[in-house]
């Protein structure tokens, strides 16, 4: 897999069948290395080693439904209270970060109302901090570090 831009970290990886899988901290196994799985498994590092967010306030590819379809987010944090305080949309390296990706996370925020934003490929990074009443949101540097 292609360097992105993010920190090292120390995966751990095995193959399997001429497959190659890495280890998912938060589902705790191994799961096939696709491009977008490597982008997540760096963004779950990075929540957890840079941004100090526990690791039982982030889950990873769970179901929602949106406008009476499924759909799967990438990465939430959950805030102590059980609400979500960050919604991350990982994509593929390969795939450029368009108005269509920033559509897909705010029709998933729609239901998920989660206060911060982060669309990735892994590349280029994007935060946003979210006015859930005036339906708006303003860009960030970086997301807030865990803390109370």
């Amino acid at each position: 897999m292609e360097p992105l831009n993010f920190p090292s970290y120390p995966f751990r990886f095995k193959n399997r069948e001429n497959k190659l899988y890495i280890f998912d901290v938060i589902r705790k196994k191994f799961v096939v290395l696709q491009p977008e799985e490597w982008v997540r498994q760096h963004v779950v590092h990075y929540l957890l080693n840079d941004k100090n967010y526990p690791l039982s306030h982030i889950n990873v590819e769970k179901q929602l439904l949106v406008n009476n379809l499924k759909k799967r987010y990438d990465v939430v944090v959950y805030r102590p209270d059980g609400e979500i305080l960050l919604l991350v949309e990982c994509k593929s390296p390969q795939i450029n970060i368009s108005q269509d990706v920033f559509d897909q996370i705010a029709r998933y925020n729609l239901q998920l109302k989660a206060n911060y934003l982060m669309v990735t490929n892994g590349q280029n990074h994007y935060y946003c901090k979210m006015d859930l009443e005036e339906e708006m949101y303003t860009f960030l540097k970086t997301i807030p570090k865990y803390g109370p």
